[in-house]
C-alpha cells in the first residue's frame, strides 16, 4: 500500500513533506484534514492524538511517521528517487539538517508568529512579540542574504535545506517582501518557485489562499 499524507494544503510545513513526495514523484494517498470540520478533526486525533500535520502514514511499513523534516527524512530513505534530498556525506548531510533547523527556526518561527498576530481577538494582539518577530525574521533574512549561492541552499544540488527555504521565505515574503533589502534571497525564492516540486504545491494551495490572513504592512 501507497504512505497515506495527512495535511492541509495551505500549512506551510505541509509544504515541506508535499515537495519531498513530489520531487521524487513518489506515490501516496493524500488525505486533507479540515481542522475546523468536527468529524474531521475526530477522525484525524485516532490517527495522531497531538492533532498537528503533516503526519505520514506508512501501513505497508506499520510505521506512523509525524514531523515534516522526519518525513523528509523517511521518504528519503524508504522511498529513494532522482534527488537525493539529504546528502550521502555525513558532513554534508549535517549541514543540510542545520540548514532545514535554520529555516524552520529563524525564518518559519516569526514568520508563523507574525501571521497568527493576526487572527487574534481584537484587544487580544501582541504588537511586541509581533516586533520582535520582525526584528528576527529581518536578521534571518540577511543571513541568507550573505549565504545563498547562485542555485541551491547546498550548491547545485536541491536537498532538505531548500524544501525548508521553500514554505519558510514564500510566506516570509507575503509579511515583509523581501525584493528590495534583500535581492539575492528574492531570487532564491524565485528559482524555488520554479522548480516543478514546488510550483505544484502553489498551485494547488491556490484555492486556499483567501484564508491566509494578510493585511496591509505598516
Amino acid at each position: 500500500m501507497t504512505p497515506r499524507l495527512f495535511f492541509h494544503p495551505l500549512a506551510s510545513y505541509c509544504w515541506k513533506a508535499l515537495i519531498a513526495l513530489y520531487e521524487n514523484d513518489t506515490p501516496f494517498e493524500p488525505v486533507i484534514v479540515d481542522l475546523g470540520d468536527p468529524a474531521a478533526r475526530e477522525a484525524f486525533l485516532k490517527v495522531w492524538p497531538l492533532g498537528k500535520f503533516p503526519v505520514l502514514q506508512d501501513t505497508s511499513r506499520d510505521w506512523l511517521v509525524p514531523e515534516a523534516t522526519i518525513i523528509v527524512e523517511y521518504l528519503d530513505r524508504h522511498y529513494p528517487g532522482r534527488s537525493r534530498l539529504v546528502p550521502a556525506d555525513p558532513d554534508r548531510a549535517r549541514q543540510a539538517r542545520m540548514r532545514d533547523r535554520f529555516f524552520d527556526n529563524y525564518v518559519m518561527t516569526p514568520m508563523q508568529k507574525i501571521v497568527g498576530d493576526r487572527i487574534r481577538p481584537a484587544g487580544m494582539r501582541d504588537l511586541f512579540g509581533v516586533d520582535e518577530a520582525r526584528a528576527q525574521l529581518r536578521t534571518a533574512c540577511a543571513i541568507v542574504e550573505q549565504d545563498i549561492g547562485a542555485r541551491w541552499a547546498m550548491g547545485d544540488d536541491f536537498t532538505l535545506a531548500d524544501i525548508a527555504a521553500a514554505p519558510s521565505l514564500y510566506y516570509a515574503d507575503k509579511v515583509a517582501p523581501l525584493t528590495q533589502d534583500f535581492p539575492k534571497t528574492a531570487a532564491y525564492l524565485e528559482r524555488l518557485c520554479g522548480r516543478p516540486s514546488f510550483a505544484r504545491v502553489i498551485e494547488e494551495a491556490g484555492p486556499y489562499f483567501r484564508f491566509f490572513p494578510a493585511e496591509p504592512l505598516p
